[in-house]
């Protein structure tokens, strides 16, 4: 593995990238970093060139601002392409990720430069406002208050019931192996920051079904096989109804790249190469 920095407009953004191949671009979930994807980066390796990055103002990419601000997903969506037009040799396209709030970022990457790209794996992203029913598309509103009410305890518990128990929660990193240990403690450090300034922001977000419809034969709309019937799962379907398309199960909840690493490398291997 190979770390890397690139300066970006308003922050530099840490990047790390694994074997040889057509480009893969790994998308982490809100506060989560580039180390994330280690479970699964490895084996995916063997056919691509992968590329993990933390998103400007967690982790290790820092911003020019003194202090934090609200994540957008347009600009999110501007850094992953940077970082693939720095990346990217001339003429070829990237295949895509993302997991969560990474999977909105790559809808609106898809959405804005379909040209980079061959292929977008979208999984669970939590687009609130396509859901018919109100509550449903209330509950991201719901966790912000009860951070700002009782604390940080209060919504994570709030937003691990919600989901159905689909999400579980991060291991004591006593014991673990040294970069693993870094690796949640930078997580603990980030998620009140997601649960500020980036919660309310993502799931608010409204994909561009008209520019999406346009290269629906790139998207891959996706979900945990432990999420069906549960809220991570219909935003996908929901969106998958729209577009003419069917939602691509993958194995696990809502982070099955954490929960099955095995398995569900495996499988994003079959589902990006079948594409």
């Amino acid at each position: 593995m190979r770390a890397g920095t690139l300066q970006v407009p308003g922050a530099d953004l840490h990047h790390e990238i694994r074997g040889t191949g057509p480009v893969l671009l790994l998308l982490p979930g809100g506060g989560g970093d580039a180390a994330v994807f280690d479970g699964i980066a490895d084996a995916l390796a063997e056919r691509y060139t992968v590329v993990t990055l933390d998103p400007r103002g967690y982790s290790r990419s820092r911003i020019a601002t003194s202090g934090p601000v609200d994540q957008r997903v347009d600009v999110q969506s501007e850094d992953a392409h940077r970082l693939l037009a720095h990346l990217l040799p001339a003429g070829e396209e990237a295949y895509v990720y993302g997991s969560s709030s990474g999977a909105i970022v790559a809808l609106d990457l898809l959405a804005r430069h379909p040209e980079r790209l061959r292929t977008v794996v979208a999984d669970q992203p939590p687009c609130a406002r396509l859901l018919p029913d109100v509550e449903e598309r209330l509950f991201f509103e719901r966790v912000y208050e009860a951070f700002r009410a009782d604390g940080l305890g209060a919504a994570a518990a709030y937003f691990l019931n919600g989901i159905g128990g689909t999400l579980k929660p991060m291991p004591d990193p006593a014991g673990l192996p040294p970069r693993t240990a870094e690796m949640i403690g930078r997580l603990n450090a980030n998620f009140p920051l997601f649960l500020e300034h980036e919660l309310r922001q993502f799931t608010s977000y409204v994909p561009d079904e008209t520019a999406l419809a346009a290269v629906s034969e790139r998207l891959v709309l996706a979900a945990g096989r432990d999420t069906r019937g549960h809220l991570p799962y219909r935003p996908a379907a929901e969106l998958a109804d729209r577009l003419g398309l069917e939602v691509t199960e993958l194995p696990g909840g809502h982070s099955g790249y954490t929960d099955c690493p095995e398995e569900f490398g495996r499988r994003l291997l079959e589902v990006l190469g079948a594409r």
